[in-house]
């Protein structure tokens, strides 16, 4: 299977790099910079680098990208930083989605291509009744006018629900929704549900980032899986 992953070097997107190379996939990963990937994974047989801002690229070197792609995965996301919190570009996740979707689209595939999108538990999934309380609506709306990064995860994931939608002839699709990130450097039990099972604001689990990394792995190369959570958002707790 071939995979092209945008988001290689942040901190989910390299192990999903290597979970992928472990289940004998091809990569490609659009990276600014190389050097960010540990020596071990850069110099992988299946693994191909391309050195570039993913937004910059031309419309056909990006056709050209995603031709021979099974799948796409994007754990972009904006740097924890002044500039990544507030500066451009802002809509760096939907933008690079639509992009990458027009790209898929072009190739005019005789299978669909799946796409699986790195989002977050405080994300709802507008397709379904997930009801929050109203102080959660009114701290998510602050944090939603207040920091730029969450309204454009909200964007990427609306854009693969509304534009993209359940029924595309290229593109099926799924949105993982992880809860609070912290760092394990094994795989461990975890489990996923369609909807949040605790609140994202007052109530917040945590997942793992090599859990979202191998479940995102799982759904790529698993069609059985895939095919029961496509043009869904599952979310991903470690279990307690």
């Amino acid at each position: 299977m071939n995979v092209l992953v945008v988001g290689a070097t942040g901190a989910t997107g390299r192990l999903l790099v290597s979970q992928l190379l472990n289940r004998r996939c091809h990569v490609k990963a659009v990276v600014r910079s190389a050097e960010r990937l540990p020596e071990t994974v850069r110099a992988h047989a299946h693994l191909t680098l391309i050195e570039a801002d993913i937004l910059a690229l031309p419309e056909t070197e990006l056709t050209g990208l995603v031709k021979d792609c099974n799948a796409v995965a994007s754990c972009l996301g904006h740097n924890l930083n002044w500039k990544g919190l507030f500066g451009e570009p802002r809509r760096l996740v939907t933008d690079v989605v639509q992009r990458l979707c027009e790209a898929i689209q072009a190739n005019q595939k005789n299978q669909p291509t799946r796409f699986v999108l790195m989002n977050t538990s405080g994300n709802r999934n507008r397709d379904l009744d997930e009801p929050i309380s109203f102080s959660e609506a009114l701290i998510v709306g602050l944090i939603r006018f207040l920091l730029p990064p969450h309204s454009d995860n909200e964007h990427a994931a609306d854009y693969l629900r509304t534009q993209v939608g359940q029924n595309h002839p290229a593109i099926e699709w799924a949105a993982v929704r992880p809860d609070s990130l912290v760092d394990s450097s094994v795989v461990t039990d975890y489990e996923v549900h369609p909807s949040p099972t605790r609140s994202a604001i007052f109530n917040a689990g945590q997942t793992s980032r090599i859990n979202v990394a191998d479940w995102m792995a799982r759904l790529i190369t698993e069609k059985d899986l895939w095919e029961a959570w496509k043009g869904q958002m599952p979310v991903i707790y470690n279990r307690e």
